[in-house]
């Protein structure tokens, strides 16, 4: 539970939920926004509770897809746009409508947040590398962080980018892991053990770098205009 393998995966999975969790923030803020306070707090508590129970059924269901040969190498290059859109964070309407009462806003969160919650269900299958254990400690770590933290988490990616480009690079990188030990290409990996290496560090510059020159060209800055 303790070994350096676990830990870093713990840690990935805690990076990606709280980068990626800025728009789950948004629809819950949206479709809560119209309820009293004293409902808007146990819509946003019973609604994340339910939104974090689907998440770890698609999940579980996803870390045992993953095991089924090609599945691993199609799931990490489909991380690679979502890595790219993380770091372009084009400005888009969020179609939430304001619910009118508790149960629309309990229902309109859990399934809004499962449908925008794909792209962290497969980075964090990926990231968890089959331990279905892995997945479940750390959303139950991130997720308190998540629905109660989640103006800080905002404020703090606006204020340092850097955080950004951390989780697009720790989603490359778990794209590139995801390559390399599919069973149509980790013997082909393993006997050239350097170009497991190679695929790491090219996927990672080629997000982060990649994103970063394009925003550069379009005077664009994470936090920004």
């Amino acid at each position: 539970m303790l070994s350096t393998d676990f830990l870093s995966g713990l840690l990935t999975i805690v990076l990606l939920d709280l980068v990626l969790a800025g728009d789950n923030a948004i629809v819950i803020a949206l479709a809560a926004r119209n309820l009293p306070k004293s409902l808007q707090v146990k819509a946003v508590f019973w609604g994340s509770f339910g939104a974090v129970a689907v998440r770890v059924v698609l999940t579980a269901a996803v870390v045992w897809l993953l095991k089924l040969p090609g599945l691993m190498l199609a799931g990490g290059l489909l991380l690679l746009p979502i890595a790219w859109k993380l770091l372009r964070q084009d400005e888009k309407p969020h179609e939430v409508a304001a619910a009118g009462g508790f149960w629309p806003a309990l229902r309109t969160i859990i399934v809004a947040d499962a449908l925008m919650g794909l792209d962290n269900v497969l980075a964090i299958a990926g990231a968890s590398k089959g331990h279905f254990s892995l997945v479940v400690l750390g959303l139950l770590i991130s997720v308190p962080l998540v629905v109660w933290g989640s103006t800080l988490i905002l404020k703090l990616i606006d204020r340092f980018p850097v955080i950004v480009y951390l989780g697009a690079g720790a989603i490359a990188y778990t794209a590139a892991r995801m390559i390399a030990h599919d069973h149509l290409a980790a013997a082909w990996f393993e006997a050239h053990a350097w170009t497991g290496y190679a695929l790491d560090v090219a996927l990672v510059a080629l997000v982060c770098g990649g994103g970063w020159l394009a925003r550069r060209r379009s005077g664009i800055r994470l936090g920004g205009a």
